[in-house]
């Protein structure tokens, strides 16, 4: 039974990728709402839509599945009497055929078993992670700043128990959360932890001149959800490779699809690309034209 599991901004945009996915029409599917989408508190755990889309099975007609039993039978007593019958009956023919076939079963396997070893070094993930969001260099623990008070102010709105550190350079404010409610600060995805970035950036570059970079951790989320993008861009590179047809992933903020695009930058196999309108927008990973 061939399914897809899709998100989207609403039910029915969710239910539509589904149906492209698996080139469907929307009487030949069944639909399962896995998640209700939510719009959230001024974009703070706004939530997607997620469905379960799977292909109707129609039954056959009760005159064709007499025919296909009847046609299993007669097969499988037909086997049995080959298997029956004595080695030394057997045509000299039919021996070489049936080792001709061992052959080149074997052939295969070992075909196929250096497909899969080539195709692994290809995708294999060599040197370092992408560390997009790394911590810059050359910070200065700050305790007065206006991104700390914001933040503590924030969290103690939000009844949540989170310790704020800061530090900064000349171009960049690095933010540091940490606390037993940090799970909460982080959200699906880390989709509370972007929208309380971008508060965050419009407090520290209201009145400014030049743009000041801020980013906004929680106990090295950052990292965690960079290194879990390397393989899943890894992983669906190879998928589109293997069936040779573009795979969409899920929407992404900015930040994540800079992670896809320069993850797969060293692979000649694949190229990416961005699709849809914010916030909704996603990579597309293509195989290359030959």
């Amino acid at each position: 039974m061939k399914f897809s599991e899709k998100w989207g901004d609403s039910i029915e945009s969710a239910v539509q990728l589904a149906l492209q996915d698996l080139k469907l029409s929307r009487d030949q599917v069944t639909v399962t709402v896995l998640e209700q989408p939510s719009k959230g508190f001024f974009g703070i755990g706004s939530k997607l839509a997620k469905v379960r889309v799977e292909e109707i099975i129609k039954e056959e007609p009760k005159a064709v599945k007499k025919e296909k039993a009847v046609a299993e039978k007669t097969a499988e007593a037909a086997e049995n009497k080959a298997k029956e019958a004595p080695a030394e009956a057997k045509p000299a023919a039919e021996k070489a055929e049936a080792g001709q076939e061992r052959a080149n079963t074997e052939k295969k396997k070992r075909n196929r078993k250096k497909k899969n070893n080539d195709r692994n070094r290809e995708f294999k993930i060599e040197g370092e992670a992408v560390q997009i969001s790394a911590r810059p260099e050359g910070l200065t623990d700050t305790d007065d700043h206006p991104s700390k008070e914001f933040l503590e102010k924030l969290m103690k709105e939000m009844g949540l128990e989170i310790t704020v550190k800061v530090a900064t350079n000349a171009e960049c404010v690095y933010v540091d959360l940490d606390g037993k409610d940090t799970g909460t600060v982080i959200g699906k995805r880390g989709q509370t932890l972007d929208a309380v970035q971008y508060l965050t950036s419009l407090v520290v570059n209201k009145g400014e001149d030049e743009y000041i970079r801020v980013v906004v951790d929680a106990e090295g989320y950052r990292a965690k959800r960079e290194a879990t993008l390397e393989k899943l861009a890894y992983r669906l590179a190879e998928k589109a490779v293997k069936t040779g047809r573009s795979v969409r992933l899920e929407p992404m903020n900015p930040y994540e699809r800079k992670v896809i695009h320069t993850t797969l930058q060293t692979v000649p196999s694949v190229t990416t690309r961005s699709e849809g309108s914010e916030p909704h927008r996603r990579v597309v990973i293509e195989p290359a034209k030959k």
